[in-house]
């Protein structure tokens, strides 16, 4: 058993659209374990029940469902044995940064929560990127508010004591490689 799991935890975040999935697939096909984004998956549920746990419906309910997701699924993963890099597409702390765009109070036990549950400590953000920026059903957000997301990401996870790389815009290759010579 490792004595410190979080070292094989990496986060990829970054504002909408900026290629995170894309990435996140080719890590995948080369060998490596990718958790995939809790939020679209809620979104792709609360359409289905007519729900309203979406970001266009309630916000705050949003935004609880979003944190407890990523709080699960951070808890499943290291609840196993870890000695392989895994790669998390957005981590709790996204959660976080979304209440405070939205204005949504964040409660002390929220952070309490997110700083109980780390990462390691290099957390890889995507820049936005105009030229491979689209929205479709569940990214209705627009370039303006891509630009603002990606810059309160990079200063929530400062604010929290993690080193932001900014992954550069290159074809997806260059971009694993770079990922790959950072961790």
């Amino acid at each position: 058993m490792l004595k410190n799991k979080s070292q094989h935890l990496f986060v990829i975040t970054g504002g909408p659209g900026a290629g995170k999935t894309t990435l996140l697939n080719a890590l995948e096909i080369k060998g490596k374990r990718v958790i995939p984004e809790d939020a679209r998956q809620i979104i792709k549920q609360q359409m289905q029940i007519n729900g309203e746990g979406l970001p266009w419906k309630n916000k705050i309910l949003y935004a609880e469902l979003m944190f407890e997701a990523s709080l699960k699924t951070y808890q499943k993963v290291t609840s196993e044995v870890l000695d392989k890099t895994v790669f998390f597409d957005r981590g709790i702390l996204d959660s976080i940064c979304y209440m405070e765009m939205e204005n949504i109070t964040v409660s002390d036990e929220l952070l309490a929560v997110v700083r109980s549950n780390p990462y390691n400590q290099k957390v890889f953000i995507l820049p936005p990127w105009l030229d491979i920026y689209e929205t479709d059903n569940e990214r209705k957000q627009t370039w303006k508010e891509a630009v603002y997301t990606f810059d309160l990401m990079k200063q929530t996870y400062t604010n929290f004591g993690y080193k932001v790389i900014e992954v550069p815009k290159e074809t997806t290759d260059k971009r694993c490689d770079f990922i790959f010579s950072n961790i």
